[in-house]
């Protein structure tokens, strides 16, 4: 099986959910914009004691509505079981680059959001997560100590609201009313 090292910037893409068959293969569930991307992202860490367990798949292929895959070197049900119920980490670093204004989710986590729409500028709070709306992705707002308020605030991630993310400043500045 692959190496283990120590858990550091690893991104959840996806997770194995349960066997299938009896030669090794599992269910999977992919978070990705396209579920077969996935396997694109090689190779997988799985979590195991704060330690990363890294393991490669050497074949896969739609199944139903999901993804089914074979672990290298696991050819066996009852081995593959042992790693079900797992998240499927990746390596940041193995994700395509993206132009100057295009931000991946986990990049946006955490920073402070600040709205410019009336000086001086107020701080609405945290990114805490992001929604996907079909029409546009959503920024999840929480108020947090040093914010104007406590308030959860919902704001559309389109070039209207979205002025500018400076991820050096660890700062998003938004076009949105305080008030709303």
């Amino acid at each position: 099986m692959g190496n283990k090292e120590i858990i550091a910037e690893k991104l959840i893409v996806g997770r194995i959910t349960t066997v299938y068959g009896v030669y090794g293969w599992v269910k999977v569930r992919s978070y990705t914009e396209r579920p077969e991307a996935i396997f694109s992202y090689q190779p997988w860490f799985i979590e195991t004691d704060n330690f990363a367990q890294s393991i490669e798949v050497d074949a896969w292929k739609p199944h139903a509505d999901g993804l089914v895959a074979h672990l290298k070197g696991i050819d066996d049900r009852d081995v593959a079981r042992d790693w079900c119920n797992s998240n499927i980490k990746i390596a940041s670093a193995v994700l395509p680059q993206l132009n100057d204004r295009d931000f991946y989710w986990h990049q946006l986590q955490n920073l402070v959001v600040y709205s410019c729409f009336d000086k001086p500028d107020k701080r609405l709070g945290v990114v805490a997560s992001m929604l996907e709306t079909g029409a546009n992705d959503v920024l999840v707002v929480r108020g947090d100590a040093e914010s104007i308020d406590r308030r959860e605030r919902l704001i559309p991630y389109t070039d209207s609201h979205i002025l500018k993310v400076d991820l050096q400043m660890h700062r998003i500045e938004v076009d949105w009313d305080p008030d709303f």
